[in-house]
């Protein structure tokens, strides 16, 4: 399977790979004094256009003033739901503005652009300056390398990741991406994976199978792989065809189809009905394993594995978006598709450490198997729960969560011994704690009594919510607050880690003071939505953008993934003093 799929990579980029025209070829422009005016004039390669919305024009004296709604600029084309100019493109500046706005102080006029090649590649933004003939401002030369020396240094995260596929060594990028995976691990994204993996090596430890740890191995590998494979897939799709694939299965239809999936596995766990295939199903399958017993289960832990990267772990951290970015730029979707899988090898590593261990230490069926098949029943509806809660209202999840704890209580203090009504005492004790959180506007399980007996505290930044593209810049154009959009969605979970702490933190909460604070919810992933995300470069939540007061967007500033408040902070004093 894996061998298809490189293959495919391979031909995606044969067919597209020789299509693309150098920057130099693909945009010649310059800057003209035509008397009355300055004239822009762009010559675009053959199958080439530029974005409107990337199109500006500023005036640099002893302050920079962008100009671009002041003069005049012809109507863009609607191209697949993007405005863009294709040839033939003269943009007149009269001198008479640029007198009107700095009299006769020396001035640069910077054009930038950003466009795009029919075939798929998107090229890096672009400037053509002019100098007037008294300007004594920085020399052009010094202002690239300084502006070069500054993309070196303060370089947002998902453009440096991206930068370092498009120069690194292979092995090196690959060894890189690999120490991205072993980092990801340690997120919330792969924890559900855990019980998922664990309750599939109990079912193949069932039944009066032996579970070895060579077993225990190859089940995991097989699970890790699938998920790699899901990962590279979802990757390669988003960045070649600039869609979300992970952000569509988020549709509540789907995830609460899943989470009953879960449910249901849990329920059988429980004993109330056996899961099993038709019969006619079973003697197939019997028949195929009188010929080769090894390979009976791999193909639905497979199948496991490759839902949960797809479901269970929806997050986009800078090293995903990073890779994904550098195949939307260059169609390289072999180097980036490559980085992607062995990215998710790191991720899987932990899991490949439990099924090593549980086969090793799995001692053989018995008895015991029943309260361990109770327990992972508990951990599915953990699992379904924390699904479900990204498309229900936080009272609701935590009330599900009580209900869990409170209930597992009630049937250790019943069925269990001695030491299991030890733990049915704690497990109420918490589930009466997560109802008495739920009551007081709570929304965090892991601290339920946050807001119990408190009164008029604040619960965190208060977001604008911005709906499309055209709304983001009317706001943008009319505030003179510095701004900071966050993208955010139900289902992601980095998004509430970071609004549970980076967004309620006191000294975070004090630096954001006097900022106009906006977020675009991408849950349902619309056409608005994917059309604010394409805008900013960006693949999914969670991500930062952020203003300057006089409305320049700071896009070194930008931040994808997870931040913790000192984090978060330590980013923010680098822009804002």
């Amino acid at each position: 399977m894996i061998k298809h799929i490189v293959l495919w990579c391979v031909l995606i980029v044969s067919l597209i790979a020789n299509d693309f025209l150098e920057p130099k070829d693909a945009f010649k422009a310059k800057i003209t004094d035509q008397g009355e005016s300055l004239v822009f004039d762009l010559e675009l390669g053959k199958d080439i256009y530029i974005y409107d919305d990337q199109l500006k024009f500023e005036l640099k004296a002893q302050q920079s003033q962008d100009i671009t709604s002041k003069i005049t600029i012809k109507e863009p084309i609607n191209h697949h739901d993007f405005m863009v100019h294709f040839n033939p493109i003269s943009i007149s500046v009269p001198k008479s503005l640029i007198q009107e706005l700095i009299q006769d102080q020396p001035y640069e006029l910077v054009v930038m652009y950003q466009g795009c090649s029919e075939a798929g590649l998107c090229y890096q933004p672009m400037q053509e300056v002019y100098k007037s003939a008294n300007a004594t401002v920085q020399p052009i030369a010094v202002k690239q390398e300084v502006q070069q020396l500054n993309q070196e240094v303060v370089q947002n995260e998902t453009d440096t990741i991206a930068q370092t596929l498009k120069d690194g060594n292979i092995a090196l990028v690959l060894a890189t991406f690999f120490g991205f995976g072993l980092l990801l691990a340690l997120t919330p994204c792969v924890f559900p994976m855990i019980p998922i993996l664990s309750s599939i090596i109990v079912s193949h430890s069932s039944d009066g199978q032996k579970m070895s740890a060579s077993k225990g191995i190859r089940l995991s590998i097989v699970y890790v792989l699938a998920m790699s494979l899901a990962y590279t897939i979802a990757g390669v799709l988003a960045g070649l065809f600039g869609a979300n694939l992970q952000a569509a299965l988020q549709n509540p239809f789907v995830l609460v189809v899943f989470a009953g999936i879960f449910v249901a596995l849990a329920m059988s766990m429980f004993g109330y009905f056996k899961l099993e295939l038709p019969q006619s199903w079973q003697n197939k399958i019997n028949q195929v394993s009188q010929k080769g017993e090894k390979k009976q289960g791999y193909a639905g832990v497979a199948i496991m594995g490759f839902l949960s990267a797809l479901i269970v772990g929806p997050c986009v951290a800078p090293p995903l978006a990073g890779a994904l970015v550098y195949i939307g730029q260059t169609g390289d979707a072999l180097l980036g598709g490559t980085a992607l899988f062995v990215m998710s090898l790191g991720m899987g590593m932990p899991l490949l450490l439990v099924g090593a261990g549980a086969g090793k230490f799995m001692p053989k069926p018995g008895g015991w198997m029943e309260a361990i098949t109770r327990i992972f029943g508990v951990i599915m509806l953990g699992v379904a729960i924390w699904m479900i809660e990204r498309i229900i209202p936080a009272m609701a999840t935590m009330i599900l969560w009580s209900l869990l704890f409170m209930g597992s209580a009630l049937y250790l203090f019943l069925r269990g011994s001695k030491v299991a009504k030890v733990f049915s005492i704690v497990f109420f004790v918490y589930g009466y704690m997560l109802a008495l959180g739920a009551g007081s506007g709570g929304k965090n399980p892991l601290d339920p009594l946050e807001y119990v007996g408190k009164t008029g505290v604040s619960h965190g930044l208060v977001f604008q919510r911005v709906k499309t593209v055209n709304e983001l810049e009317t706001i943008v154009a009319n505030t003179t607050k510095p701004i900071m959009l966050d993208f955010y969605a139900d289902w992601c979970v980095s998004c509430k880690e970071m609004e549970e702490s980076t967004f309620k933190d006191e000294a975070v909460l004090a630096k954001l003071d006097g900022f106009l604070i906006l977020q675009v919810d991408t849950t349902k992933n619309s056409d608005d939505d994917k059309a604010l995300l394409k805008k900013f470069g960006l693949f999914g939540p969670p991500g930062i953008i952020f203003w300057d007061k006089n409305g320049n967007e700071l896009d070194q500033a930008k931040l994808v993934g997870y931040k913790d408040p000192k984090q978060f902070l330590d980013h923010l004093n680098k822009f804002y003093k």
